[in-house]
């Protein structure tokens, strides 16, 4: 019988064993790594870019959005950070299932033919007569004989590598990280409403003298919500027209600002208006 080759199953056999199985399925790993990280920048950028401003310092502050709407008769100003109404992408790699199959196959292609043959024939005729009164006769006999053989034998053997590799990555929008969370629940915490004109508050409308002195606290808050202390005024208030005066000197009141208002020591009875921006509220100092 003839013997099989197994050289091509030696070749195929080596060719999977070179195959760089590290690279094959590091490769699709270190690319979802990569991936992750393009993500969180992307998520990055969008922060600065859409919910942050720069202020005057230089630093970073958040983008709000304001918007006016009617309340009490009032107009409205409501104040929202942009970053708590707008969904912020973060995307994240969930699963990754990598499959990788490798198959071999060899075969080896051997054709032996052997073909004998063998003929031998030998032949006889022999002729005999009689003759039996008036019967006669003749027989004649011939005979050949012959062989022949044939012998074939053959095998086949192929050989083949291949080696799939499949990828699937699952993403989608995750949770916020904990620092980021932290980050939206304080800017929701910083949704404000303020009048369109701005508010003007004091502790005290009706001032009285103890030895000399009455206090009352002013607030104001500009139409953008922010304390605007500085722009507090008192002035002595005109009865008969309904409109701020001059202002008045640290003689009829002393002032002491701090970082929300001014807190205002009368020392003279009188009508007083409190003014800033559009806003004005009435003090009577008794």
């Amino acid at each position: 019988m003839a013997k099989i080759d197994t050289t091509p199953s030696t070749i195929a056999t080596n060719a999977l064993q070179s195959i760089p199985f590290g690279s094959i399925i590091g490769a699709p790993l270190s690319a979802c790594v990569e991936a992750q990280s393009k993500a969180a920048e992307t998520t990055w950028k969008f922060i600065q870019e859409v919910g942050l401003e720069n202020d005057e310092d230089g630093g970073k502050r958040a983008v709000y959005v304001q918007f006016q709407y009617r309340r009490g008769g009032r107009l409205i100003t409501l104040s929202v950070p942009l970053l708590t109404i707008v969904p912020i992408p973060y995307l994240s790699i969930r699963d990754i299932h990598i499959a990788f199959k490798a198959s071999i196959s060899a075969s080896a292609s051997t054709s032996t033919s052997v073909q004998k043959s063998t003929e031998a024939g030998f032949s006889t005729k022999a002729k005999a007569g009689f003759n039996f009164g008036v019967f006669s006769g003749s027989m004649e006999m011939s005979a050949s004989i012959s062989s022949k053989k044939d012998s074939k034998a053959t095998a086949d053997s192929k050989y083949s590598v291949e080696y799939t590799l499949d990828v699937d990555v699952t993403a989608g929008q995750d949770d916020m990280p904990a620092g980021l969370a932290k980050v939206l629940e304080l800017l929701n915490e910083s949704v404000d409403t303020v009048d369109a004109k701005g508010e003007l508050a004091a502790s005290e409308h009706a001032v009285r003298l103890v030895d000399g002195e009455g206090t009352s606290y002013i607030s104001y808050k500009n139409s953008d919500g922010l304390y605007e202390p500085a722009s507090v005024k008192i002035c002595q208030y005109d009865e008969k027209t309904g409109k701020p005066g001059a202002v008045i000197s640290a003689e009829k009141c002393r002032l002491l600002t701090d970082d929300t208002g001014v807190l205002c020591t009368f020392k003279e009875a009188g009508t007083y208006a409190a003014t800033a921006g559009e806003r004005k509220i009435v003090i009577v100092v008794r």
